[in-house]
């Protein structure tokens, strides 16, 4: 019994890089796209988030796999199989993808600040940047189970200030459970489903888990590789049920307080929750969005870091490397455009990233040679290709549907 103990204790010790990649999935994005679909449509497209979040655990793994594996990052395993040209311009893509992520999430933190505190959202966007850089220094100068435990946190304020309101207003258990069965009710919420679902897998998490790994446990021991999968497995599938958790209580809490209400955008979410639940809830839900936006924002510049490295093979300070990504979501919020405009141009610009992210990393993993300590199964890969497919096409009908509705 006392081995046990110690072997659960021990196992224990090496969870946590999932819960930092998992903060990708409930960024400011997420919180406007499942509160508008709960407010238009009920519990109807429940079931996206559901497959969201098992296609996006799928991915998550193998990215942890292949950065434990190997010993290298997704990016420079990238880059070790491309020449000079492919890679810059693979770079060049992955570096608009990072700048799209941290327009997302530094908008969302404006907007909580502004929300708490009725701060300008340039004042706000500041702010967000500044504490996010500093979150980041820390990760450079401490230790990454220091930055893993922050961020954690974090993720824990998003988890409970998201949630609360589920105890006000409780969902409907039948309605909720017929959610789960996929089905559509119009052009409109089909459109949802695919900024739902096409959306979900966030390129800069699948480079960034593969790093996360890779830093906490370096590479494989070949003695210890089977038992140290299983824990990758653990940390990967317990981070992806808080996060799927997360998002499906944000479309509950809006299905059963705000459904029929005009909700379009993060602001006019935190004002149908004050109305309809009281200012508590609103003040809860507005630290839930100021947390993500800090969190999201702080794990998006550690991947852009890791993408520099990897397929730059080189460093640069910090400050400059954060500033890279910061400085145009700013310019745009100094220029006065709608932040719900900002969220949807940056979910654009992601998309044509995924499919960047998701083919090198199945082929790498795919690969028996990299992988031959524990090799992939070909079902497993088979399943992957399928889940690219998807989202792949979900995500090329999102940017039309973007643009035709523009």
């Amino acid at each position: 019994m006392l081995l046990q103990r110690e072997a659960l204790l021990q196992r224990t010790r090496l969870l946590g890089p999932a819960f930092v990649a998992a903060v990708a999935y409930v960024d400011p994005g997420n919180v406007a796209t499942n509160t508008q679909a709960g407010a238009a449509f009920g519990y109807l497209l429940l079931w996206v988030l559901v497959a969201a979040t098992l296609m996006a655990g799928l991915v998550q793994y193998l990215s942890a796999k292949v950065g434990w594996l190997t010993g290298e990052t997704l990016p420079g395993l990238v880059a070790r199989r491309n020449s000079r040209l492919p890679r810059i311009c693979y770079w060049i893509q992955a570096e608009l993808v990072a700048v799209a992520t941290d327009l997302a999430e530094i908008v969302g933190g404006a907007v909580a600040l502004n929300l708490l505190f009725g701060l300008p959202l340039v004042i706000g966007a500041l702010i967000t940047t500044a504490v996010s850089t500093a979150l980041l220094f820390l990760q450079n100068s401490r230790s990454q189970r220091t930055f893993e435990r922050v961020i954690t946190g974090m993720l824990a304020i998003v988890t409970i200030g998201f949630l609360a309101g589920l105890i006000a207003s409780p969902p409907d258990p039948r309605q909720a459970v017929a959610g789960l069965v996929p089905r559509l009710s119009g052009a409109e919420s089909a459109v949802l489903a695919v900024g739902m679902l096409g959306a979900t897998v966030m390129p800069h998490a699948i480079y960034l888990h593969s790093a996360l790994i890779r830093d906490r446990h370096g590479r494989a021991d070949p003695d210890c590789a089977a038992p140290m999968l299983r824990t990758i497995r653990l940390d990967v599938g317990l981070a992806m049920v808080v996060a799927g958790t997360v998002n499906v209580g944000m479309l509950l809490l809006a299905a059963s307080t705000l459904f029929g209400l005009n909700v379009d955008g993060l602001q006019a979410a935190h004002s149908a929750i004050q109305a309809e639940l009281g200012p508590l809830l609103a003040g809860l839900f507005a630290l839930a969005l100021l947390a993500s936006g800090l969190a999201s924002t702080s794990v998006g510049g550690y991947a852009g870091s890791v993408i520099m490295d990897g397929l730059l093979r080189r460093r640069i300070p910090i400050i400059w490397r954060r500033l890279l990504t910061a400085v145009p979501a700013l310019i745009l919020l100094a220029l006065g455009l709608e932040p719900t405009r900002l969220l949807i141009l940056s979910q654009v610009i992601l998309s044509f990233g995924i499919p960047f992210a998701l083919i090198p990393l199945v082929r790498i993993a795919a690969d028996q040679d990299l992988m031959r300590l524990v090799p992939t199964r070909q079902a497993t890969i088979g399943v992957a290709w399928l889940v690219i497919g998807i989202v792949t096409a979900l995500n090329a009908m999102l940017i039309v549907l973007t643009v035709a509705g523009a």
